[in-house]
């Protein structure tokens, strides 16, 4: 019996460990990769109102739905910035990951996007080896998110979309364009621990 709880508590410790060692690799590298810099200009539970500053982006057009367009996105956006069709050196990894539909009635269209580290001006970033990639200057905007956690599938991104232009028209506010879509973490991340948000632009 004695063995019996030894080896219980000896697996219980295990896990312990196994979970914390996990939980703070997930922490270091969530916290190592860039993230834009914004201003909070209002907090309200889930929901902020952000001011950013001018950033650069690449950006690649895909088609199919929300899953798809964001792979083939990925691809063409890593490939870029790991230098795999291109010469010069890597660009590092930042997050979140940016997909937004071009077209909300069709549904089939979608712009991905990674936003590039603030140490590079546009003029500054190696040139995309084809036209699958596209480099662009944003403008500073303000911008209403709203965070949730989870392995998110499309009816939980319209569930908080929904949330986030009920949020804004509370507070007299004018949303515009297509809602922009954040995911932060890898595929590897515990879904618990994955930060997803929706943003729109407001006037």
């Amino acid at each position: 019996m004695g063995r019996v709880v030894k080896w219980s508590i000896g697996a219980l410790t295990g896990a312990v460990v196994l979970v914390v060692a996990l939980a703070g690799g997930w922490y270091w590298v969530t916290h190592s990769v860039e993230q834009p810099d914004y201003a909070v200009a209002t907090a309200d539970g889930d929901f902020e109102l952000r001011d950013y500053p001018a950033m650069v982006v690449a950006e690649a057009a895909t088609g199919g739905d929300r899953q798809e367009g964001v792979r083939q996105g990925f691809r063409a956006l890593a490939s870029y910035i790991f230098a795999k069709d291109r010469e010069g050196d890597r660009i590092a990894m930042t997050a979140p990951v940016i997909q937004q539909p071009t077209d909300l009635q069709a549904g089939d269209g979608w712009r991905v996007r990674f936003v590039m580290p603030s140490a590079f001006d546009l003029d500054e970033l190696p040139k995309p080896a084809g036209e699958d990639v596209q480099l662009h200057r944003w403008p500073p905007m303000r911008l209403a998110a709203v965070r949730f956690s989870g392995r998110a599938d499309d009816a939980d991104f319209a569930r908080h979309e929904a949330r986030l232009r009920d949020w804004i028209f509370d507070r007299g506010l004018e949303a515009e364009g297509t809602p922009l879509l954040a995911y932060y973490d890898d595929p590897w991340t515990p879904g618990m621990l994955r930060r997803n948000e929706v943003l729109i632009r407001v006037r």
